[in-house]
């Protein structure tokens, strides 16, 4: 028996040799990948401006206010230094927000498209209107002049978004917001009168409606 033992301790120490051996390699491939990653982690990131997040969400940081009227993307019925919401009525204006409040619980939000307008801005779309239906009569059924327009007496706003338009359809009238032509869904006037009693009928466009006659 005795003649075996050197044989099986050659064998126990080669083992040992290769398991030291072996756990070093790992300890140094270890090592070896925790050094790159700290290296990646330390530098940074390049960011094309493609990339960037916006300087500021819509309606924010629109440069100069349109003392005219025009109303830059974004802008809610809340924007007090917009011209074009600033001048509205202010009984509209109040109900709008009342309106709006209340949309926002169903996660509605009310976008401005139009509101007020100079006469000299209402007039400049009436005569683009002119020049792209062929004639004024065409082009009073979309855009009123600036002698009849609601929006130039601050009486009128276009409401932007079909979630918004839907929502004040069925429930504008409990504000006393009331849409007023067939053709402009987005049209809205105050009528104090359809709360409790709903909106009066609508007229099929501005040509019919009796306040355009003038």
């Amino acid at each position: 028996m005795n003649r075996n033992r050197p044989a099986r301790t050659s064998t126990y120490w080669m083992r040992r040799l290769f398991v030291v051996g072996l756990v070093i390699i790992i300890a140094a491939i270890t090592a070896a990948g925790y050094s790159a990653l700290a290296s990646s982690s330390s530098a940074s990131p390049s960011v094309s401006s493609s990339d960037a997040p916006p300087a500021a969400p819509p309606g924010e940081h629109r440069g100069a206010l349109d003392e005219s009227g025009r109303v830059a993307d974004g802008v809610t019925v809340f924007d007090d230094g917009v011209p074009a919401v600033a001048n509205l009525d202010p009984a509209l204006l109040e109900a709008l927000r009342q309106a709006a409040t209340d949309a926002a619980d169903d996660g509605v939000a009310f976008v401005v498209n139009g509101g007020w307008r100079s006469p000299e801005y209402q007039d400049q779309l009436f005569q683009e209107a002119i020049a792209e239906y062929g004639s004024p009569e065409e082009a009073g059924r979309w855009v009123a002049t600036a002698a009849t327009s609601s929006h130039v007496s601050g009486a009128a706003v276009d409401i932007g978004e079909l979630d918004a338009t839907a929502w004040l359809s069925e429930h504008g009238a409990e504000y006393g917001l009331c849409q007023i032509y067939d053709n402009e869904p987005w049209h809205y006037e105050l009528r104090p009168e359809a709360i409790g009693r709903g909106c009066p009928a609508t007229y099929g466009d501005p040509s019919e409606d009796p306040r355009m006659q003038q």
